[in-house]
């Protein structure tokens, strides 16, 4: 069988109910009464209404419909006695606290019924006493029922408006954590991609000349392998070193760099086709746009960096032939696109990690465009690898590039 443990009085509680219990004993011991006369005029009488109410108060947060349903009766039963002050200010608390700390139908329910019998006893009185002193009971009966439950009502709006504000606080908190780490993790993945797109085709080359070198035990050959690997050596710090400054530079005191633009598309062909000769690549780019075509900024650096991946895989993975770069304006979209040999190749190879694909999506991803990557044919009974772009352009964003 089981029982059912209810929770200890709040020591508040049990504080208010021994100080309005201590006065309403004081006040019965120097005999001061609100009335004299009634049914029960005997002295203890009124003290049974007092210490129910007592109790009432001790309970009025754990369970504070009860304590007003005994409340009520017991300040009813106190009218049949000589009465006691301490007994109607102690119904009081009950009843702003069966408003305060109730269920929400009872915090709506209480003030609504305590008005209505503030009427009902103005009126009642009014019929029976035909006098301005019914007006009188029925102003103390508001007082004693009617305010306390109004005051209840304003107090327990004013704490559920607090919550609900320190609730939408935790929440704006919440969420602007969660977008901040959002931020935190673009941003991560934007220096990944930035950081493999300027470097990863640099150590590309200096690890396949470097096999050249080593495997190769040829003067002239290890000479221009060993100049290839400073260059790249040279321009590989160079643009760690452009990374590192922007990422130290929090007070914006230096002036950030440039970001590549595909004008700067001749100087990176060049540059990969001295890294691709001796792999037996030839490098052809075919820009047909027109001359002078603004680009927004955006969409001019995600093209640099897809030709620059696209040329980093095929100096790791092509084999000997044509690596073709083109880029053609149709609409409001410029699409890039990279073709070169695929199968077996001759020579040192650099392994790859898969993430220069991942972050070409990314940026094309992010500019709401369409990227595919993967092998085809050339029309020729040979394979080739494809890696094509579809940037869109808003021809509003035109104006500004």
């Amino acid at each position: 069988m089981g029982y059912v443990t209810l929770p200890r009085p709040h020591r508040v509680d049990l504080l208010i109910a021994l100080s309005g219990l201590a006065c309403g004993l004081l006040l019965w011991a120097f005999g001061l009464f609100t009335t004299g006369g009634r049914l029960f005029d005997q002295r203890w009488a009124p003290l049974v209404p007092l210490v129910v109410v007592a109790c009432t108060e001790a309970v009025r947060r754990i369970l504070p419909q009860t304590a007003l349903v005994v409340g009520t009766l017991a300040v009813v039963a106190d009218q049949f006695t000589n009465g006691s002050l301490a007994t109607v200010l102690m119904f009081t608390d009950v009843v702003y606290a069966a408003v305060v700390y109730g269920s929400p139908a009872s915090a709506r329910r209480v003030p609504y019924s305590t008005a209505l019998v503030t009427i009902g006893v103005t009126v009642g009185f009014l019929v029976w006493w035909q006098n301005a002193y019914a007006l009188l009971v029925g102003v103390l009966t508001g007082i004693v029922s009617f305010l306390p439950a109004v005051t209840g009502s304003i107090v327990r709006n004013h704490r559920e408006a607090a919550e609900a504000a320190r609730l939408r606080a935790e929440q704006t908190a919440l969420l602007a954590e969660m977008d901040r780490t959002q931020a935190v993790v673009a941003e991560r993945a934007r220096m990944a991609r930035e950081l493999h797109d300027m470097v990863a085709n640099h150590l590309s080359a200096i690890a396949i000349h470097s096999t050249a070198a080593l495997s190769l035990d040829e003067p002239a050959t290890t000479r221009q392998a060993l100049t290839v690997i400073r260059e790249n050596s040279v321009a590989g710090l160079a643009e760690m070193r452009r990374l590192i400054g922007l990422l130290r530079d929090s007070g914006g005191d230096t002036e950030p760099a440039a970001a590549p633009t595909l004008a700067g598309l001749d100087a990176l062909i060049d540059q990969a086709r001295a890294n691709a000769r001796p792999s037996g690549l030839v490098l052809v780019l075919d820009d047909t746009r027109e001359s002078g075509a603004g680009l927004p900024a955006p969409v001019e650096l995600a093209a640099y960096r897809i030709v620059q991946e696209s040329l980093t895989n095929a100096l790791k993975h092509a084999a000997p032939g044509e690596v073709r770069v083109t880029l053609t304006r149709g609409g409001d979209a410029l699409a890039v696109e990279v073709t070169s040999p695929y199968g077996q190749r001759p020579g040192p190879t650099a392994p790859g990690s898969g993430a220069g694909l991942v972050g070409m999506r990314e940026r094309v991803a992010l500019l709401g465009g369409r990227f595919e990557a993967g092998p085809v044919a050339d029309g020729k009974g040979h394979g080739g690898w494809r890696v094509r772009a579809e940037l869109p352009v808003d021809a509003n964003d035109e104006e500004w590039a």
